[in-house]
């Protein structure tokens, strides 16, 4: 444990030394596009906040690389190097795109050649723990498509939810302890070899993500921009690949029995890390809502627009802070949740608890709708949020007067002469103009 968390420890800090750096770069070189119409912030901010990330990943797996324990991961498997080759691939794409706006044809094609170059040096899905089936091997063919689709999910689905200061970064950061949590366990807890290197992968993850989030928090000073989303979704769908297709359920011994059982008991861990429903269930939905929403409207499902769940919660009245925290509840509530129910599934307490958090989060959720309003009399001594809004009033020019503007009973003005004089049906009874052609009728007189 210790060397993972000295790691976790040496890629945070390269990555936050480095994004103050980073920041500058990118606005001599102008990575600062002009506010769009789905953007949240008012000012622009540079990108390319993944430079650092990447740097901090290549500075973490260099330690690793040089620790007594941690360098069996790279002396047994080929799946540290093909996560590099990857990762480097994937984020060259990401700095293109966030300076010159590539197409997203040509992102689609860079992420599938990403994942076939970590396919060609090993890190694929050999079998699939299939419930009340066993545990099914798969062909060359039928685990590199699988492969090549997880990644490219799991990248564009931490890409869509990239849309709020720290969202995805933290996201990903819960989503990646609970995975650490998880890989250690199988790791250490059952002795399974083929589990390191996902362990590994976790905790880098993990300290890419908190070195960043300082710079990243609202107001942020930098975004990671598609450099840094589609890299650490890259590294997401790696560990997920490495566990789930290639360590075997029936070594665990959690079970007496056949593989099938072995299977079935164990499906509410394997089935999600391999879609991966639990650990990114928050950012897929956001995809797929996002692919129904613009296919329905006739756009294409690369074109962006205001419809994701950060945008929404901003709609219904959150503010910036309060929706990202949101969606962290939700991510680590069904993170933890399915990380809990895997060591001890039989339990009822984790599935009580896993209800009474969801309701909160409903009730956090939908809190704008019952804001509570304070009375007339106490608004002075309440925060602004709870006081009752006014009308404004609408001063009315002077050229309405006399023309019948005056008397309309929206209008809300003040008389400039007669005042105090009694009103009938919202009006003067007798206006200022009458008063002085009555004055010159006399004196004519």
């Amino acid at each position: 444990m210790r060397e993972y968390l000295l790691t976790l420890c040496i890629t945070a800090a390269v990555t936050y030394l480095l994004t103050g750096p980073v920041r500058k770069f990118a606005i001599v070189a102008g990575a600062m596009p002009e506010i769009r119409a789905r953007d949240v912030h008012r000012e622009p901010t540079p990108r390319l906040g993944g430079i650092a990330m990447f740097f901090g990943l290549c500075a973490g797996l260099l330690v690793a690389d040089h620790l007594k324990n941690l360098n069996e991961v790279f002396a047994s498997s080929n799946e540290p190097r093909a996560l590099l080759s990857g990762a480097a691939l994937i984020w060259l794409i990401g700095v293109l795109d966030d300076k010159f706006e590539i197409d997203a044809l040509i992102k689609l094609g860079g992420q599938m050649i990403a994942a076939g170059v970590m396919v060609m040096q090993g890190l694929t899905i050999l079998w699939l723990p299939v419930p009340g089936v066993g545990l099914v091997a798969l062909t060359q063919w039928q685990g590199t498509l699988l492969t090549v689709a997880l990644v490219v999910i799991t990248i564009n689905a931490v890409n869509f939810v990239d849309g709020l200061d720290g969202l995805a970064a933290g996201m990903v950061c819960i989503a990646s302890a609970a995975f650490f949590m998880y890989a250690y366990r199988i790791w250490y807890g059952f002795g399974l070899e083929p589990a390191a290197p996902a362990t590994l992968f976790a905790a880098i993850l993990m300290g890419m993500c908190l070195g960043f989030l300082p710079h990243n928090m609202h107001p942020a000073r930098i975004f990671m921009g598609d450099s840094g989303s589609m890299l650490i979704g890259l590294v997401l769908a790696a560990g997920a690949i490495s566990i789930t297709g290639q360590v075997d359920p029936d070594s665990m011994n959690l079970f007496s029995g056949s593989v099938r059982a072995t299977v079935h008991q164990t499906v509410p861990v394997y089935i999600p890390l391999l879609l991966p429903l639990t650990i990114i269930a928050v950012p897929a939905a956001d995809l797929i809502l996002a692919i129904v929403r613009r296919t329905w409207r006739g756009q294409s499902p690369f074109a962006a627009d205001r419809g994701h769940l950060h945008h929404r919660l901003l709609e219904i009245g959150h503010s910036h802070s309060r929706a990202v925290l949101i969606m962290y509840f939700w991510s680590a509530l069904i993170a933890f949740g399915a990380l809990g129910y895997s060591v001890n599934s039989a339990s009822m307490w984790i599935v009580l608890g896993i209800v009474v958090l969801s309701a909160v989060g409903l009730i956090l959720l939908l809190l704008p709708r019952f804001t509570p309003r304070a009375p007339r009399w106490a608004e002075s001594f309440v925060p602004p949020r709870y006081r009752r809004r006014r009308r404004a009033v609408e001063p009315v020019p002077a050229a309405a007067y006399g023309t019948g503007e005056e008397r309309r009973p929206e209008r809300v003005h003040r008389t400039p002469v007669g005042a105090g004089v009694p009103r009938v049906n919202g009006a003067t009874a007798i206006s200022g103009r009458t008063r002085l052609e009555r004055r010159e009728t006399e004196s004519s007189r």
